[in-house]
């Protein structure tokens, strides 16, 4: 096969690093490394400089040290979970698959008995109460970005709920419960209400039975994702003790930057853009031979494509809504494969849900919030239980201190 000269096929990788296939497999469903279709496209091949650079990073990186810096960005497990699981075919929630537990209808409610392990135990089984008065103005107030309501509101709401961390386990899943329908109620300046799905579907598509049916499927594809950024910083406050209320302000914290949530409004201003250019393959071709990215598409933890946005795309596909919205996201899917290789992500299905219904991109990153907020109470839960701090430790690079320079003693 004629290659690119920046570009090898697997074997050639494999010599490179000194590994076999599978572990090289390894290195991409880790994302420490990328691949792209081969000419044939079937065969995967890999940027020589990006293996190099990995092998030169094997080299010096021997010794634990070194190993863990490397591992706080998609490299090995720091932490041991049961929450759950990413594979090729899509996460898994507690050993069940998320894709077919959103295929088979299951709700956020569902899948967040499934992650907080609640086994007979119903905690949405109560009526949500409404506002407190203190809270019911700003939780209503629609001018603010939902985020920013959802932040501002949620640590006012702790004031009325028990210190989770000294509650037994059944309280603090009924607090989570309560928790999981509140913030999505922000997120859309209502007053609770279940199913959450139902709740958000209302707000921005009343009576579109299909709408909500998508948005349920969004929300249980978004529920966990592993150590993702903001699931780890709510897990390591979690680990401090706080209340659930303080976990979850750090969980939308992390997920309101642009290279986390923000993503679902790059990927939906990268399909307005392509939709008012006369060309969009050369649009989207042109973007990425500038060195442009290409948001909402591709994943380093699933090189053949994000399962979770095959899952929605086909919903999508199923009822149509507006026929020219929807050539616009297939062409743009099709550009984007044929330039750079990837496939659409689930930040490109929650834009896409949103432009061929005729919304904004906020209510994608809404979605997004108020799925994965089942998981971070998830993990909040899960290291509580555990009762270990996290605290890494860091390795200095700065400027050392000279050998007979004065110490100060408090």
């Amino acid at each position: 096969m004629s290659l690119d000269a920046d570009l090898i096929p697997a074997s050639e990788a494999c010599r490179l690093l000194g590994i076999s296939a599978a572990t090289l497999y390894a290195y991409v469903s880790r994302g420490l490394l990328e691949s792209r279709p081969g000419q044939d496209h079937r065969s995967r091949v890999y940027r020589r400089q990006d293996v190099e650079r990995l092998a030169e990073r094997k080299r010096l990186g021997r010794g634990p040290a070194r190993g863990a810096a490397q591992s706080l960005d998609r490299g090995l497990p720091v932490l041991e979970t049961r929450i759950s699981l990413i594979r090729p075919d899509g996460p898994y929630y507690r050993g069940r698959s998320a894709v077919a537990a959103a295929q088979a209808g299951a709700t956020l409610e569902d899948i967040a008995r499934l992650l907080w392990d609640c086994g007979s135990q119903d905690p949405f089984a109560s009526v949500p109460g409404d506002w407190p008065a203190r809270v019911a103005p700003l939780a209503t107030d629609a001018e603010l970005p939902p985020l920013s309501r959802a932040m501002a509101a949620i640590p006012l709401l702790a004031l009325h709920v028990p210190h989770s961390f000294q509650a037994d386990q059944p309280t603090r899943r009924a607090v989570a419960a309560t928790l999981l329908r509140q913030n999505a109620a922000l997120l859309v300046a209502m007053h609770p209400a279940s199913p959450v799905h139902r709740l958000l579907g209302e707000a921005w598509r009343p009576g579109d039975a299909n709408f909500a049916e998508l948005v349920r499927a969004a929300l249980v594809l978004c529920a966990d994702h592993e150590l993702n950024v903001s699931a780890f910083a709510a897990r390591v406050v979690a680990s401090t003790g706080a209340h659930l209320h303080a976990t979850v302000c750090a969980g939308l914290a992390a997920l309101s930057g642009p290279r986390h949530g923000g993503a679902t409004a790059r990927a939906y201003a990268l399909v307005e853009s392509a939709r008012e250019s006369a060309d969009i393959d050369r649009f989207i071709a042109q973007r990425w031979q500038r060195g442009e990215d290409l948001p909402g598409f591709g994943h380093a933890l699933y090189p053949d494509g994000d399962p979770r946005a095959a899952t929605l795309l086909a919903m999508l596909r199923a009822h149509v809504v507006d026929a020219d919205a929807m050539r616009t996201l297939e062409a743009v899917i099709a550009a984007a494969e044929a330039a750079s290789g990837r496939r659409p992500n689930v930040d490109f299905t929650l834009a896409a849900i949103c432009l061929v219904h005729g919304l904004p991109a906020t209510p994608a990153l809404s979605m997004f919030a108020a799925g994965r907020l089942a998981g971070w109470l998830a993990h909040a839960l899960e290291q509580q239980t555990q009762g270990q701090l996290i605290r890494p430790r860091a390795s200095y690079t700065g400027l050392q201190p000279e050998a007979d320079a004065d110490v100060a003693h408090d």
